[in-house]
């Protein structure tokens, strides 16, 4: 690793352990509540003039809120945009150390831990919302619960599956590839016969190469909640996969550009790539980052380990939670049922604001799941990730330390993925970081 980019690991990691360590003494509520609401306490609550401070970064969530406010109108919610994902972690804990807290927030799944090791969110199991399990995807359903805990209520998530392009394939005379066998070879044979990769797999986020290992089953993280991790890289899915990329890359037949910045988006344009290895909401992305390219892509599961018991991975999706501090914690577990638990709302958000959906019934809907996009040559994209979503594992977790995790990543893993030098060499390091920090912060690593 270069001393520019140790030094810059070295910095986050101080960053880090600073935040966390100003979080974990920050809140005097406690997570999780006793006992419930009864019903006649809810509806008190809802005919009592209040206002609930709402954080979120999903566009046009007002009008989600606005139905909300019509059904309640003695409530008022103030919605508040802190500028994006990481923006709103830093204010979040931030006011959590103050106390002056939002009633509810946005937070992503692959950072709720670090806010329930603090005892900043409010368990909702205790609300009755663990009745609402059945009715949510289980991978959705696992990122927020733990034993009979609830941290919140899913809002979307990001089945990952294949995005192709037709007619690079066509003349490549390659099939979409089902297997991860076929896609190896399909990898050579579009190179030889049209001069694109087959599809890049980027090194400025981990989230693409955590969605292949949580695919094959791979378990590199754990966390039981409390103060022990588990960090494993010498898996044997993780070594498969690894070494399935690695192999790749050194026979120069994928790209490694970082992704989702502008020369990513040209490449795409351009034809540069014959697939995306996309999440649920790159469908909509994609058309309005190629819109050139219209009428050329199709969508398709991921290449299979094994085609007789198809799996997928995640990339993204985010919970609405209720802050531990909360001053109106009833009104607020009730709007965070209504946004992502009332089927106008998750249908509003699914079709207008094109989050896909945890909430099964909404994915069942056919103003969501059978809708036909141009853009696709007349497919029902929605249909094809509704699938792949049922085939993600439940089991995946992750680090209560998530912010270190992805920039060690970009600094080890993804810095080799990117310059094209040894993948095994660089998840050593990112392993030997990950432990080491753990362990700084008072974990136990298993």
């Amino acid at each position: 690793m270069s001393l520019k980019r140790r030094s810059a690991a070295l910095a986050a990691a101080a960053a880090l352990a600073l935040i966390l360590t100003g979080c974990a003494g920050g809140t005097t509520g406690g997570a999780k509540s006793s006992s419930g609401p009864s019903a006649d306490e809810i509806e008190k609550a809802l005919s009592t003039p209040t206002t609930i401070d709402f954080w979120s970064w999903v566009p046009d969530i007002q009008n989600e809120i606005d139905a909300f406010q019509k059904e309640h109108p003695a409530i008022t919610v103030k919605l508040q945009n802190q500028g994006g994902a990481t923006a709103q972690y830093q204010k979040l804990r931030a006011a959590i150390k103050s106390g002056d807290v939002p009633d509810v927030a946005q937070i992503e799944y692959s950072f709720l831990p670090s806010f329930t090791i603090t005892k900043s969110i409010l368990d909702l199991g205790a609300y009755g919302y663990g009745d609402y399990k059945k009715d949510y995807s289980p991978s959705a359903w696992a990122q927020v619960s733990s034993g009979d805990a609830v941290w919140g209520l899913p809002q979307d998530l990001g089945p990952t599956g294949l995005l192709y392009r037709t007619d690079l394939l066509e003349k490549a005379g390659v099939q979409p590839p089902t297997t991860w066998d076929e896609f190896a070879a399909a990898a050579k044979t579009v190179k030889e016969k049209t001069g694109s990769y087959i599809t890049d797999l980027p090194g400025n986020s981990f989230s693409p190469l955590l969605a292949l290992l949580w695919q094959a089953g791979a378990k590199p993280f754990g966390y039981d909640g409390d103060k022990t991790v588990t960090i494993d890289f010498d898996s044997a899915e993780v070594k498969k996969v690894v070494g399935y990329w690695d192999d790749l890359i050194k026979q120069d037949l994928i790209a490694t550009e970082p992704q989702l910045d502008d020369n990513w988006y040209q490449r795409m344009s351009r034809g540069d790539y014959a697939t995306w290895l996309a999440a649920a909401w790159g469908p909509v992305f994609l058309q309005g980052t190629a819109a050139n390219t219209s009428g050329l892509w199709r969508a398709a599961p991921l290449p299979q380990w094994d085609a007789a018991s198809p799996a997928s991975g995640n990339q993204g999706g985010s919970a609405d939670v209720v802050l531990a501090d909360s001053k109106h914690p009833i009104v607020a577990a009730e709007f965070v049922k209504f946004l992502n638990h009332d089927e106008a709302s998750t249908t509003k958000l699914a079709t207008e604001q094109f989050l896909f959906p945890s909430l099964v019934a909404t994915q069942k809907e056919s103003a969501f799941r059978d809708q036909k996009s141009d853009f696709y040559g007349g497919q029902a994209v929605n249909d094809v990730f509704v699938d792949i979503a049922g085939t993600v594992p439940s089991d995946w977790q992750w680090l209560p330390f998530n912010d270190y995790a992805s920039s060690s990543f970009k600094e080890t893993l993804g810095a080799a993925i990117t310059e094209r030098s040894d993948l095994f060499t660089a998840l050593d390091e990112w392993k030997s970081q990950l432990v080491d920090y753990a362990k700084q912060q008072g974990f136990t690593v298993k």
